[in-house]
């Protein structure tokens, strides 16, 4: 079984962006820039936001974090949404959720430019991403999807079991499997026999949030399993995979934490570093 080290390939990627944009910056003689959006005072919110800010720093972007107290209204951050559309040195927007409940998530994410939208949840994004079509992705899928690549590069014809049917992973990470020519099962909530369509999978990826869910007996030998879920419990942080068990079994396994999590924020700059680049070619 091999541990697949999130941190150790993160830290590869972000070393490979800090030159990309060093040549990109000789080149345009600018950088590209990330800002990002705080409302209120959520505790995983903020940590997620300064290590996003360390990162972004880490690999040379410009990098801005407007925060705003959980009583803003909603037309204050639609407003300085649009004024970010509309500045040249803003490569990338983000708008760290959740947001308060008085605020339109949907109306927050489709004020956001398709070009700008580093997240990829914006409509356009999501359509072209199902069509086939040139899109940003959104972070965690693409992290998922560079980490099974680095441990199988021919994905064609394996059979890819996606646990869990979310906007944000699931689907999304459907898509990229697709498009690698996997034949791809999405399993949910309301699957009849969970255990034995994972059981089907040379891939499995775990994105339903529910704690240690996949167990040795639901994997087969020699499958990679990517564990997405960050779960908090008495014990600490564990996955939506029984790690101890799976890893018996599998050839392949992301640990928690330390696995996808570092790749959802390096890819996050890497479809910064890629809507700057686009801006630039137009």
């Amino acid at each position: 079984m091999l541990k697949i080290d999130g941190k150790l390939i993160a830290s590869e990627l972000r070393s490979e962006l800090k030159k990309e944009v060093s040549i990109l910056k000789t080149k345009y003689n600018t950088i590209p820039g990330l800002t990002v959006i705080l409302v209120g005072e959520d505790p995983a919110s903020k940590i997620y936001v300064k290590n996003k800010e360390k990162f972004a720093l880490e690999v040379g972007l410009n990098s801005e974090v407007i925060k705003y107290p959980e009583s803003v209204e909603e037309k204050v951050v639609l407003d300085k949404i649009n004024e970010l559309n509309n500045n040249p040195k803003v490569s990338g927007i983000l708008v760290q959720l959740p947001l308060p409940k008085h605020i339109n998530k949907k109306k927050v994410i489709e004020t956001i430019l398709p070009t700008k939208d580093v997240d990829g949840f914006h409509p356009v994004n999501v359509g072209n991403l199902s069509s086939g079509y040139d899109s940003v992705v959104p972070c965690t899928p693409l992290g998922c999807y560079l980490l099974i690549k680095k441990f199988e590069k021919n994905l064609n014809g394996k059979k890819a079991v996606v646990i869990g049917r979310s906007n944000l992973n699931g689907k999304p990470m459907t898509q990229l499997l697709l498009k690698e020519n996997c034949t791809v099962t999405i399993t949910h909530s309301k699957t009849i026999d969970l255990k034995g369509e994972c059981l089907k999978g040379d891939i499995v990826v775990a994105a339903v949030g529910i704690p240690k869910l996949v167990k040795g007996d639901w994997v087969k030998n020699g499958a990679i399993v990517i564990d997405v879920g960050i779960n908090k419990t008495e014990n600490g942080i564990v996955g939506d995979v029984d790690f101890e068990e799976v890893s018996k079994v599998a050839k392949a396994i992301t640990p928690v934490p330390g696995g996808v999590g570092p790749m959802t924020i390096v890819c996050l700059l890497k479809n910064t570093v890629e809507c700057f680049k686009k801006a630039q070619s137009k």
